[in-house]
């Protein structure tokens, strides 16, 4: 096989970085449309994540946030997005690269993206030469019971308005 001198693999990741950008942007100017909302996972130790310590305790590894009734302070750049989350009453500032992003998922379309994230500083997790890209997007199945339960319930960010948003992990709505 011939080696790829291009890196269509890095141009993949970047460009469909740019999608997820382009609609945080969107978002960050007038709002979630209609029933839209997202759950992104990123890597909490990956280079430029700026989390608490509470949260970087809690999560260690990774973590999914999810974009839909309780946000606030939304603001994206070329290189990122910041914003503030509840959880458990408490109001917490999220640094996020897209660089460290694994994940973005649209519920209500059934959309995601998933991304290879470096490791460590320095360290890149690349697809097997085989694979297709990792960050290809695709729908999800209907199959997936509306009632069950995520495998992975986290927090359960709440603002007082009586409606609350799980944090959960993308893992719960992969096809096994």
């Amino acid at each position: 096989m011939a080696e790829d001198r291009i890196r269509y693999d890095i141009l993949a990741q970047e460009a469909l970085r740019g999608v997820m950008r382009k609609v945080l942007q969107e978002v960050a100017q007038t709002g979630l449309p209609g029933n839209h909302h997202f759950f992104i996972t990123f890597l909490t130790g990956a280079p430029g994540v700026r989390i608490s310590s509470r949260l970087k305790e809690r999560y260690p590894d990774q973590m999914t946030i999810v974009i839909q009734y309780q946000y606030w302070d939304l603001k994206v750049t070329e290189k990122g997005f910041e914003v503030v989350l509840s959880f458990a009453d408490t109001p917490e500032k999220l640094e996020i690269p897209f660089a460290a992003v694994r994940g973005f998922y649209d519920p209500s379309v059934n959309f995601e993206l998933e991304f290879e994230v470096k490791a460590e500083p320095g360290a890149e997790v690349a697809p097997e030469p085989a694979q297709k890209p990792a960050a290809a997007a695709k729908t999800k199945s209907a199959s997936k019971k509306a009632d069950e339960k995520p495998a992975d319930e986290a927090a359960k960010p709440d603002d007082g308005d009586g409606k609350s948003a799980e944090v959960v992990s993308l893992d719960a709505f992969r096809k096994k």
